[in-house]
């Protein structure tokens, strides 16, 4: 699975809108569904941001691993 179908699942997932996750991260609604779209590529800092919101690894929000571990608390 490729990352941005990953975020999207994960948020859906969560039941929270586009904008909660984008106000989250401090961008645009707009921007974050190009995320989610594939249109643009998200930056290492906001998948972190995501990691540690969901509790989830990066490896498996980046489609490395499709194993859900939590994000590494140290």
């Amino acid at each position: 699975m490729k990352y941005n179908e990953r975020i999207r699942e994960i948020r859906e997932d969560h039941a929270l809108t586009q904008q909660k996750v984008a106000d989250l991260l401090h961008i645009g609604q707009r921007t974050y569904s190009d995320y989610e779209s594939g249109k643009t590529r998200i930056p290492i800092d906001n998948i972190m941001i995501l990691a540690k919101f969901y509790d989830i690894s990066i490896d498996y929000i980046t489609g490395a691993s499709n194993i859900q571990q939590p994000y590494p608390k140290e």
